[in-house]
């Protein structure tokens, strides 16, 4: 199944090609105003767990182990990715994180996730 799916710093202001704007983080993120983020979703149930994002801490060296982890989680999860999947039949979906590291994120390893299966 082929998806139209962006990934996206919530700081970046919305812009008219960003689809539906699904929060993914489970904290949402400081100095963001609901009004200004734009949201279609705020999904935090599909972020890592609380356990999950600690132990992450954005620790370089962690960011496999944390893919392989989030992704156990994700294969549990069945009704929040079902809810993210089906928002992708509907057109295009930019998924949304606070996180610094635009590299290493639970945004970016949700977008793999989705893309794999």
């Amino acid at each position: 199944m082929t998806f139209d799916l962006a990934v996206k710093r919530i700081y970046e202001p919305p812009a008219p090609d960003d689809g539906q704007r699904v929060l993914v983080d489970r904290i949402w993120p400081r100095g963001v105003s609901k009004q200004d983020a734009g949201l279609t979703l705020w999904l935090k149930e599909i972020a890592p767990s609380d356990d999950l994002r600690k132990w992450f801490g954005h620790e370089l060296e962690r960011w496999a182990e944390f893919q392989k982890r989030y992704r156990v989680e994700l294969d549990g999860n069945g009704e929040a990715v079902d809810k993210l999947r089906g928002l992708l039949r509907h057109g295009k979906v930019t998924l949304l994180y606070g996180a610094h590291d635009e590299a290493h994120n639970n945004a970016l390893a949700l977008a793999a996730y989705l893309r794999e299966g």
